[in-house]
């Protein structure tokens, strides 16, 4: 009898390994009711999942199933491949993954066709159920929402969140006392993430100190580090490079980061070099195009035909405190996906170029 129960069980969960995930599912077992409409924004199509209520006609990898009609996918892929505009897909969201409300079928050619964002209305649901997995995800959700950031994402102990929170508002406070007195939050927080927190996390990395801390990540550090050292000040023995980089006061260390010398660092006066290809509305495109031109990061502009609508190439400049892509990632995020009309982009970086003149 148990292996026959044991066999059922298999066959179930195969089932469900095909198949794309079922939002309901998930949204009882999370307790996800309340939810909050977070508007217009791209998403990365991996983290969509699964479906409000067609995840029985599609698999996993969002291919659909041999007993449904392709007639309309095979619709909307032509219209991709013609460059047509196709409106936002509507979403749900819980935690880190989206589930289909409508658009299954862009989902699935999007991702036939090797793209990897589109363009999204998203309504947020928030678990509720009392775990220390959900109430972590909570706090980052709620300090995300205050200041507009995506980092830090990776702190695995309750409290932390509310304590960046503070230090975002405190920064504000000094921003507004001198060098900006207008400062918004969410200003005050794009120049913490710049001045502090990213410092903070090169320094970390450099020390190696992951390696004495099995199971943290580099925002448990820094969450942990800064909140001692800077609201505490307590001693704490974590490296020398610690100890002689990062002061008692959070601006002091912002301050002495700022007076690096780039001098040292030659690296910086090369240039980044990308190409960013996108699908725009049909009615908005010579706009577009006269938008992206005006940016000073943007070198050449090109209305083309095909799968693509426009390519863009971008010369940015090298960040002492931040990767390429990083970089990169900032500037297509700030500047060009808050030009109305972008309905999706992908980014070029090469790899290797040889250039006539």
């Amino acid at each position: 009898m148990n292996s026959l129960l044991n066999g059922i069980k298999n066959v179930f969960r195969r089932k469900r390994d095909t198949e794309a995930k079922c939002f309901r599912e998930n949204q009882t077992c999370e307790g996800a009711f309340d939810h909050i409409d977070r508007g217009l924004c791209v998403v990365t199509l991996s983290q969509i999942v699964g479906s409000v209520g067609r995840y029985q006609d599609f698999d996993s990898r969002f291919k659909l199933k041999g007993h449904v009609q392709p007639d309309r996918l095979i619709r909307v892929r032509q219209a991709m491949r013609e460059g047509k505009s196709l409106p936002p897909v509507k979403l749900y969201k819980i935690k880190d993954e989206y589930y289909v409300l409508d658009g299954n079928h862009r989902i699935s050619a999007a991702k036939e066709f090797g793209r990897s964002e589109i363009m999204a209305k998203i309504v947020e649901f928030i678990p509720s159920s009392n775990t220390l997995e959900n109430i972590i995800y909570c706090e980052k959700s709620e300090f995300m929402e205050r200041t507009g950031l995506n980092v830090p994402n990776e702190i695995s102990e309750v409290g932390q969140y509310p304590n960046l929170k503070d230090q975002v508002e405190s920064h504000r406070t000094f921003l507004a006392g001198g060098e900006k007195p207008g400062a918004t939050l969410k200003e005050a927080a794009e120049d913490w993430r710049q001045s502090i927190y990213l410092p903070m996390i090169d320094i970390i990395q450099k020390e190696n100190l992951l390696g004495s801390f099995p199971g943290r990540t580099l925002d448990d550090l820094y969450a942990y580090i800064s909140y001692h050292q800077w609201k505490k000040g307590r001693k704490r023995s974590y490296g020398t490079g610690i100890k002689t980089m990062i002061p008692r006061d959070m601006e002091a260390f912002r301050e002495k980061v700022a007076n690096m010398e780039k001098e040292k660092y030659p690296e910086m006066l090369r240039s980044i070099l990308a190409f960013i290809i996108m699908n725009v509305e049909a009615k908005g495109e010579f706009r577009i195009v006269e938008k992206l031109f005006a940016l000073p990061e943007v070198k050449e502009v090109h209305s083309v035909h095909g799968s693509i609508d426009i390519l863009v190439k971008i010369a940015l400049t090298r960040d002492l405190l931040s990767s390429d892509a990083e970089v990169i990632g900032q500037f297509v995020h700030e500047k060009i996906r808050q030009i109305d009309g972008i309905l999706s982009t992908q980014t070029l970086i090469p790899s290797t170029s040889k250039i006539k003149i």
